[in-house]
């Protein structure tokens, strides 16, 4: 439990530096990149079995750790199109209902327990983490031309998730679990900078102290948000779907509520609804795994 808690702190700390980039206009993209060869070296530095990283490409997840770094460059870019054109609450909620990907895939696909508290705190989470995203009474409302992006955001964050347990449970030992997360951190970096390299070549690329201190803030909570949510997974008495669950419920409850403390922020009266339902559906998914 103890490795789930520090996975939603960390995650916490992610939503909190992304909410002073905008306060500060650090540029998302640039700091993004950043972040992600700062999250690789954090894990290359708690890498204690030697400095030899030759033997890398030969490991059994390395091509799964590839494909996670491709997804994760690629979900941050359908991501903020979405935002460009929907809305950052439609990006929110995609990223948070995807939770639903690995829940039903590892109930249905590694057997995972069910029972009506599992059930019925997995239904809530869904209804939780949609009304806390939302920022208006009204909703949210996506224009038919761009619902292909919030579906993109919502398969390729459910697809990590699911990808990172399966990998976690079959191939990654204990001790490559720092090595496993910094491969995919340097994969997402390496993309990054190829996208950089583009807008430097197109004109659009101006490159600030700001953007690079955003990317050193970032990089440390976010490896280590992947970090401990693998060791989660690997916790004895807990199924994957039940720490799926309660890390993205609790993830968004605690941030909402730093989000009032620190950011002033108001909610309405939907949220409030969300934030009681989140606390119900985290009781009940745990007390399920008692």
């Amino acid at each position: 439990m103890i490795y789930l808690l520090l996975s939603v702190l960390s995650s916490t700390i992610i939503f909190v530096v992304f909410r002073l980039y905008k306060k500060f206009g650090v540029n998302t993209l640039q700091a993004i990149v950043v972040n992600y060869f700062i999250a690789c070296t954090v894990g290359f530095f708690g890498y204690i079995e030697g400095s030899d990283l030759s033997h890398v490409p030969s490991e059994n997840w390395f091509p799964g750790a590839l494909m996670l770094g491709i997804l994760f460059i690629t979900v941050f870019n359908l991501a903020a199109i979405t935002t460009q054109k929907s809305g950052l609450s439609v990006v929110a909620v995609a990223t948070k209902m995807s939770v639903a990907i690995p829940v039903l895939c590892g109930i249905f696909l590694y057997n995972e327990s069910t029972g009506i508290l599992k059930i019925l705190g997995i239904l809530f989470a869904l209804v939780a983490v949609y009304l806390t995203s939302i920022k208006t009474e009204e909703g949210i409302s996506i224009k038919k031309e761009n619902l292909i992006f919030p579906l993109l955001v919502f398969l390729g964050s459910g697809i990590i998730d699911t990808s990172i347990k399966y990998l976690e449970t079959s191939y990654v030992s204990e001790t490559d679990v720092g090595l496993f997360s910094s491969t995919i951190f340097a994969t997402a970096g390496s993309l990054g900078i190829l996208i950089l390299i583009g807008q430097g070549v197109m004109g659009n690329l101006k490159i600030s102290f700001k953007n690079i201190l955003g990317g050193i803030a970032l990089g440390i909570p976010n490896y280590y948000s992947i970090y401990f949510l693998v060791m989660a997974l690997r916790s004895e008495g807990f199924d994957s779907s039940t720490i799926f669950t309660m890390n993205h419920v609790a993830i968004v409850t605690v941030s909402t509520l730093v989000g009032i403390l620190l950011f002033k922020e108001k909610l309405i009266r939907k949220n409030w609804i969300g934030l009681i339902l989140a606390v119900i559906s985290i009781i009940l998914v745990a007390n399920s795994a008692i």
